[in-house]
């Protein structure tokens, strides 16, 4: 499965933005070993159901450390028997881009 997620802590303004705290919540992702990608707006990360969501679960409460509330996005794409697909599926698009 692949799992785009995008976590941001919610308290009082200290005019620093979040940068700290993704940056601890992407942290727990990369350590993780499991294929994943950062962007702008979320990180994605391929592996087994279970392995994927205890990531996630991490990631978020690194990002919430000291915030009063912590706010999820989650988009899962659970395709069973399939691996390779982070980075397979734009590969295909790209292709179809490049053949026109």
């Amino acid at each position: 499965m692949i799992v785009a997620f995008s976590v941001s802590p919610s308290g009082p303004d200290t005019g620093d933005g979040v940068s700290e705290a993704v940056s601890r919540a992407v942290r727990v992702v990369r350590e993780s070993g499991l294929p994943n990608e950062t962007n702008a707006m979320f990180t994605n990360i391929e592996g087994e159901w279970d392995e994927v969501m205890d990531v996630v679960r991490r990631a978020v409460e690194a990002a919430g450390d000291g915030a009063s509330r912590v706010s999820l996005v989650l988009k899962a794409d659970i395709r069973p028997g399939h691996t390779g697909q982070l980075d397979a599926k734009v590969e295909r698009v790209e292709g179809r881009l490049s053949a026109d």
